[in-house]
């Protein structure tokens, strides 16, 4: 089971973990939204696909923070969690996708493996977000395997 944690302050990521989750089923995968993601909710799954905009100056939606507070408070052991990371974010901004790199980092502190680079969608280009990680998830898929 792989979990889907979801930062999304407008929509855009939300719609872009649903589209990832439907296409993943298909494929035989088994995934589960987690829109207001807590740690006893993901204690059945080893893999985690974060997908995440980026709000405000660089910062993590309000619908994943009280998350990433947890964590950073709690240190839990992750070692044996493996992550990827897909994030959002507006080119034009200094802080472009620092939600995801934020996010990335808490999890590699406390000990989770990134099993590839992180997907930064540039909401300025003419190609949908949604596709965007539509191409990069057999890449993420494969490293299931």
């Amino acid at each position: 089971m792989i979990k889907i944690l979801v930062g999304s302050q407008m929509g855009a990521a939300e719609y872009v973990a649903e589209q990832v989750a439907e296409t993943m089923a298909l494929g035989g995968f088994e995934a589960q939204l987690q829109l207001t993601p807590e740690l006893d909710q993901l204690n059945d799954s080893n893999s985690w696909l974060v997908i995440t905009s980026t709000y405000g100056a660089g910062d993590l939606p309000d619908n994943i923070q009280p998350f990433a507070d947890r964590l950073a408070q709690d240190q839990p052991d992750l070692t044996t969690i493996s992550f990827a990371v897909i994030t959002l974010g507006d080119s034009s901004y200094d802080t472009f996708c620092q939600a995801g790199r934020t996010m990335a980092t808490l999890l590699q502190q406390l000990g989770a493996r990134q099993l590839l680079p992180a997907l930064e969608i540039d909401v300025l280009t003419e190609e949908l977000p949604e596709d965007q990680a539509l191409n990069w998830l057999p890449n993420y898929l494969a490293t299931l395997s």
